[in-house]
């Protein structure tokens, strides 16, 4: 996301946030992320398989994919073998 987008963005996030975290009797997440758009995506695939495994390919796939405009360019083959040891990646 670019400049206004992201600050938009952290805005909504900074409001959503606080409202699931109280609803799931959570103080944090356990899925780890640096921004609103790499918790959403770590989210998604979360709802595959287990935090801890999303935990282990997130850091290499927003290595080499740092934004969404990243992510959407890329070739889906090697974004499904980043992503394959979380199961139901078709």
């Amino acid at each position: 996301m670019e400049g206004q987008d992201l600050q938009r963005s952290r805005k909504i996030w900074q409001k959503i946030a606080p409202v699931l975290l109280k609803r799931y009797k959570r103080n944090k997440t356990f899925l780890t992320y640096r921004t609103p758009w790499e918790l959403t995506v770590a989210v998604i695939l979360s709802a595959q398989t287990t935090d801890e495994g999303v935990n282990k390919v997130t850091p290499t796939l927003f290595k080499t994919f740092p934004t969404p405009q990243a992510l959407a360019r890329a070739p889906l083959s090697k974004i499904e073998k980043m992503i394959s040891s979380l199961g139901f990646y078709h």
